[in-house]
């Protein structure tokens, strides 16, 4: 089972209490800040699969799925992984908002909406209620802060759920891979099929929502940067605040996003996190920005 990660355990706590999984890659003071309890995803080779928080050498891993002939399997928490979360929570009269990776690209969603299901059952007084963030990584980062925000300040369950999907109808994200190898392989290329063709002299650009989906192509990673650039402008010119930089083993390349999206934006990026094993194994290197829309 794997361990569920939180920083207020305490069952006397009040308010509504915010889950996710470990897809969205928050660092370590966003999730102290605002009480965040995570459920660990797995991965690993050859039938070893470890919650993917034990992964303490990313270094080490992407040099592994470099080298390896074969992906590592990846693998959504259990039911039972879920209601170790949730159980002490409802028990204790907490209400949870449980915000997941797209159920479309995972079957996390459905894991832990099964263990909701069967809490229900159970006459605890507090309720679940699972959102389907339709998104992943540094996206599902962004929906899971608005929550504990909304949390925070006292918002009811259903108000909390409202200020999920209200940021996920104007959340928007790109990244820019090195390659689509990795996807065609995990099998999680979805829409980005089509570009597979023509990809392997050009860096393409995606969006991840319900699935991985192209939105162009270019053709050096300088217009690839240039392009992030100019889409961190067109996020300001719409009115966006939060806003989000990922990177799988590109760190340059996310200080320079970092850099100049502080400058257009006036302040910096809610959080810069390298991409973890779990979407790493699908994804290779690369670059992510994104963040939400103005009302």
């Amino acid at each position: 089972m794997s361990g569920s990660r939180d920083i207020r355990t305490s069952e006397a706590s009040t308010g509504v209490a915010v889950v996710t999984d470990s897809t969205p890659y928050l660092p370590r003071r966003v999730i102290d800040q605002w009480g965040i309890r995570e459920v660990s995803l797995y991965v690993g080779w050859d039938g070893d699969l470890r919650p993917e928080h034990e992964y303490d050498d990313l270094d080490a891993f992407y040099a592994r799925l470099r080298k390896s002939p074969t992906l590592p399997a990846t693998s959504q928490p259990s039911v039972g992984d879920f209601r170790a979360c949730y159980e002490p929570l409802v028990r204790a009269g907490r209400d949870v908002v449980s915000v997941h990776i797209a159920a479309g690209i995972s079957g996390t969603y459905e894991s832990a909406t099964e263990a909701a299901r069967s809490l229900a059952t159970e006459g605890h007084p507090g309720r679940i209620e699972v959102v389907d963030g339709q998104t992943g990584a540094g996206g599902l980062g962004c929906l899971v802060v608005t929550a504990a925000r909304a949390a925070d300040q006292g918002a009811d369950l259903q108000t909390t759920v409202d200020a999920v999907r209200e940021a996920r109808e104007r959340l928007e994200i790109w990244f820019c891979l090195d390659t689509l190898e990795y996807l065609r392989r995990g099998g999680r290329i979805g829409a980005a099929q089509a570009m597979l063709g023509t990809a392997l002299k050009v860096k393409p650009i995606l969006t991840f929502g319900t699935e991985i989906a192209p939105v162009g192509r270019v053709r050096t990673k300088k217009r690839a940067l240039e392009r992030m650039d100019e889409y961190l402008s067109e996020l300001k010119d719409r009115g966006a605040t939060d806003w989000v930089v990922q990177h799988a083993q590109s760190p340059e390349d996310a200080d320079h996003l970092v850099e100049q999206g502080t400058r257009i934006f006036g302040a910096g990026p809610l959080f810069c996190t390298e991409v973890g094993p779990v979407l790493g194994a699908h994804l290779g290197s690369g670059m992510l920005v994104g963040g939400v829309a103005g009302a």
